[in-house]
């Protein structure tokens, strides 16, 4: 299994939850699960929902309340795959039927707006769905329906033994204060760029990282959406980016210097600048409205490698993140969330390691696959605003052959989609 000695695959357990006495008084409250998921985010939520329903008993610890990750603002769009396999999984029923599905987006530049209708173009679509209602779907479901175990506010989490054939999680209860050891076959690390999964790496980890040398501002909106698909605005401004979100907010992105102060974007610049970023003849104003949120995001990518050590399975932003620019994190993480599931039940019901086995290299070939669409896309969004004549120039060929070229469009509206990763 790559990352895992094979001497750490004799002697596995399957379903039984043991709880023992502490040895002495004041010990450690010590439990037993044969998965230990760190993290509730989308992906952790879905390996925890694809281990119950493969009647496999696992524990999700999360530092945050149950209150705080369903309402924690996050990304919104899921490729179409994404949405099939949530329903093969028997996780996306408040989704399709809630959603709203997307099948262009229009990019404006040059004072015009050109539609990309991808959905003519491949038979697929997008979804958009915010995150926290699918946190909030995949919580209910693994804690209320299927039963699973979950600790929520936790703090000081800590990771042992990932070497050995008895890892453990620890962390110390949030009302207590007492001090609890869950020993485990496996650890599923879900739980982001800097929690415990990524403190826990060895050094011989490879992260590599990517900086695009700017920020966007995010803003969400309390004003219904302006147009019935995405919006991408090329801008000597800078880029600016409208997605719906729900009929009464919008989800607005503003290019802007990395580390710049949200201070500095009152309402009314903020809004002068996406009037003119986003204008196009022919169109109707945007609606405004109060902004609810204003924070800058600092445009960069990494990927560590592998995405096993020992008996850490990292999935989702703990393995990799890829910017907003071409909004594909929340499906990556899924991605993962679905063979690290899908493998874990495998081997702990029928002693199977073909998923595990694989697990790394199959999640890191749709992460780079992304990775590069991420980068493309970035010269297309900002080049216009680097001050290059030479990039604006090139920039725009770029823009103009998508919709002239009906090889340049598949090819976008592959990656676009996702579709391309899968092959």
């Amino acid at each position: 299994m790559t990352g895992v000695p094979s001497a750490l695959l004799t002697g596995h357990r399957h379903n039984a939850r043991v709880t023992s006495p502490s040895p002495h008084p004041g010990s450690p409250a010590r439990s037993r699960f044969p998965v230990v998921v760190v993290g509730a985010g989308p992906a952790g939520l879905t390996v925890g929902n694809v281990l119950r329903a493969a009647g496999v008993d696992c524990l999700v610890v999360e530092a945050e309340s149950r209150e705080f990750i369903e309402r924690r603002p996050r990304a919104g769009v899921i490729e179409e795959w994404a949405v099939r396999a949530l329903e093969q999984r028997g996780l996306a029923g408040d989704l399709t039927a809630r959603a709203q599905r997307h099948t262009e987006c229009e990019f404006r530049f040059d004072g015009r707006a050109h539609r990309f209708g991808y959905a003519e173009l491949t038979g697929r679509h997008h979804w958009v769905y915010p995150q926290p209602l699918l946190v909030t779907d995949l919580v209910r479901e693994y804690a209320d329906v299927r039963g699973g175990q979950i600790r929520f506010g936790v703090r000081d989490v800590r990771l042992h033994d990932l070497d050995s054939d008895r890892p453990a999680v620890s962390y110390t209860d949030p009302d207590s204060g007492e001090r609890h050891w869950v020993h485990c076959d496996f650890v599923a690390g879900c739980d982001g760029a800097r929690g415990a999964s990524r403190d826990a790496l060895p050094e011989r980890a490879r992260i590599s990282r990517h900086d695009y040398g700017i920020g966007w501002l995010a803003l969400l909106a309390e004003a219904p959406p302006s147009s019935d698909c995405v919006l991408f605005g090329m801008h000597p401004h800078g880029f600016a980016g409208h997605m719906a979100r729900s009929p009464e907010v919008t989800r607005y992105y503003l290019q802007c210097p990395a580390g710049d102060d949200p201070a500095r974007w009152p309402h009314e610049r903020v809004w002068d600048e996406l009037r003119q970023r986003l204008h196009a003849a022919g169109r109707p104003p945007l609606t405004e409205g109060r902004l609810l949120e204003k924070r800058v995001l600092d445009m960069h990518n990494y990927v560590v490698e592998p995405m096993v050590f020992g008996r850490l399975f990292l999935a989702g932003d703990a393995a990799h993140l890829v910017a907003p620019i071409a909004a594909k994190g929340m499906n990556l993480a899924l991605n993962d969330a679905f063979l690290l599931g899908d493998g874990l039940a495998a081997y702990l019901t029928k002693g199977d390691a073909t998923g595990l086995d694989g697990y790394s290299d199959a999640c890191l070939r749709r992460v780079w696959d992304y990775q590069e669409f991420s980068q493309w896309l970035s010269e297309i969004y900002h080049g216009t605003s680097s001050g290059d004549p030479y990039r604006a120039g090139t920039t725009l060929a770029r823009l103009r052959r998508l919709f002239t070229s009906p090889a340049a469009a598949a090819a976008f509206a592959e990656q676009y989609l996702g579709t391309a990763a899968a092959r």
